[in-house]
């Protein structure tokens, strides 16, 4: 179970069928659940000279999401018109995450809806690279299945699947995404897999070694978003502060540099970092995300917790001292910085002593956003055969506790948020409540922390900046009025 201090608006399993499929309409409707999947060779999906039709599902994490961006840009690249509703598709393909038990479930529950509606049904993703035989031998309905490392090949796969259609498919190409979030925020992905071997973790095993992309092409895909309308830029990697340490001789990280460089792109207003590792943050680090007005002061810096004995169970660098010590500083530098992190209970061996810890850091610290997830035991990780395993009972209470302590938290800072103004960036517009959905520099993407509902007595547009003036609260969202609009 997957719990995180906001209204659970998207991350419920819905029939995939009755969801938006990931395209963010300039209509202002909300987004729903993402989704995507795997494919067969040689059959005849529509006659010669009709356009095909793929429906694309993306499940999972932004970083799953971009990959799905690149494989609708390989589509559309094609001549492919990409449509969202399933019935109409002659091809489906589900872009499945296979992080943790729920994410599987879901992956199967979506593969399974998917098939009948498209004549043709390719899973991709984490979860097919991770059970590409359970997949072939349970699901033998599946046309073709393509992992995450075979994703350089999804041009060639494609070609293969639409052979008769005579349809050229290109390779995946970050400089050719297809955006499914609004072209105003999207997300820079900088690398991909990670060296961290966090005992619990599955990301190395699915997606190998960490591996950043080149420093100049970043660059040129931020140049090209923002060319396209971006107006912030939301950072992300399994390890974002690792970035460049795998480009540089001395093993240098290169983060620091690339937000001054893409802090001078005409255009962009907004650059965020997302994924910190508590060991790695530098003061380097700090003091320039201090220093560049762009820069977002929010730290989402996922440290799972904070028992020294449960961490090292976990293999995290780092302990408790550390951590009180790295949260202290960006306050010092940064008195307004928003501080975001993600815990896990249950972890094979937390005593009542550690989970006590915990809480006691969660009140120490008063973080702005909090997730947490109950410990899901995935095979294949050291953590999976560890003695001590907590009974399920017993992680959900402590789940539970966690997150009623955030929420008094999150009460207490949100209510302070009446009478200020933000700065914030239209995302969607409701035209039977006539409210306009925005984020501030306060909230992340992909409603993690809520929204800034507002209204506003001049017609806005996506992408559009608006003052927001905070007038009360709603559970985890900020309600308020426009006050001035650029």
């Amino acid at each position: 179970m997957v719990c995180r201090e906001r209204r659970r608006r998207t991350r419920h399993v819905q029939r995939a069928s009755d969801r938006l499929w990931r395209r963010l309409r300039h209509s202002g409707e909300r987004r729903k659940d993402r989704h995507q999947g795997p494919l067969r060779t040689g059959f005849r999906l529509c006659p010669r000279g009709a356009i095909v039709k793929v429906g694309v599902v993306s499940l999972g994490c932004a970083k799953n999401l971009v990959d799905s961006e690149m494989i609708m840009g390989v589509l559309r690249g094609a001549g492919v018109e990409i449509v969202t509703d399933p019935a109409e598709s002659d091809a489906i393909i589900v872009n499945t995450c296979g992080f943790i038990e729920s994410a599987k479930e879901e992956a199967v529950q979506t593969i399974a809806e998917m098939h009948g509606h498209g004549k043709k049904l390719i899973v991709c993703g984490c979860y097919a690279e991770r059970y590409r035989e359970k997949i072939a031998r349970e699901m033998p309905y599946v046309d073709r299945i393509v992992g995450v490392r075979d994703y350089p090949q999804f041009g060639k796969i494609l070609s293969d699947v639409f052979v008769r259609e005579h349809l050229n498919f290109g390779a995946p190409d970050y400089m050719n995404r297809f955006l499914a979030t609004s072209p105003a925020t999207p997300y820079l992905k900088l690398s991909d897999g990670c060296d961290n071997r966090c005992t619990y973790c599955a990301i190395p095993l699915i997606r190998g070694d960490f591996k950043s992309r080149r420093f100049d092409d970043v660059v040129a895909e931020a140049e090209l978003l923002a060319k396209n309308g971006a107006k912030e830029l939301n950072l992300i990697s399994q390890d974002t502060t690792r970035y460049g340490t795998d480009l540089s001789v001395d093993r240098h990280p290169l983060l620091p540099a690339l937000l001054v460089r893409l802090c001078r792109i005409d255009g962009i207003k907004i650059v965020r970092v997302l994924y910190l590792y508590p060991d790695e943050i530098t003061d380097d680090l700090l003091l320039t995300m201090a220093a560049e007005p762009k820069i977002a002061r929010y730290f989402d810096v996922p440290v799972q917790h904070a028992s020294d004995a449960v961490l090292k169970r976990m293999n995290r660098r780092g302990g408790e001292a550390m951590l009180y010590e790295l949260f202290a500083k960006i306050r010092r530098l940064m008195p307004d910085a928003i501080l975001r992190t993600t815990l896990i209970v249950g972890f094979p061996g937390e005593t009542e002593a550690d989970f006590a810890k915990l809480l006691s850091f969660v009140d120490a610290i008063g973080f702005d956003r909090l997730g947490a997830f109950a410990y899901s035991r995935e095979e294949d990780t050291p953590a999976f055969d560890m003695a001590d395993q907590v009974p399920e009972d017993v992680k959900q209470a402590r789940l539970e506790a966690v997150m009623k302590r955030q929420k008094k938290i999150v009460r207490i800072k949100n209510r302070a948020q009446i009478g200020t103004i933000h700065e914030t960036i239209v995302e969607a517009y409701d035209p039977k409540s006539r409210f306009y959905y925005g984020r501030s520099r306060a909230l992340a993407p992909d409603d993690v922390d809520g929204s800034l509902v507002f209204q506003s007595p001049q017609t806005l547009h996506l992408g559009d900046v608006a003052f927001v003036k905070v007038t009360s609260v709603f559970g985890y969202d900020l309600i308020g009025d426009a006050v001035f609009a650029q």
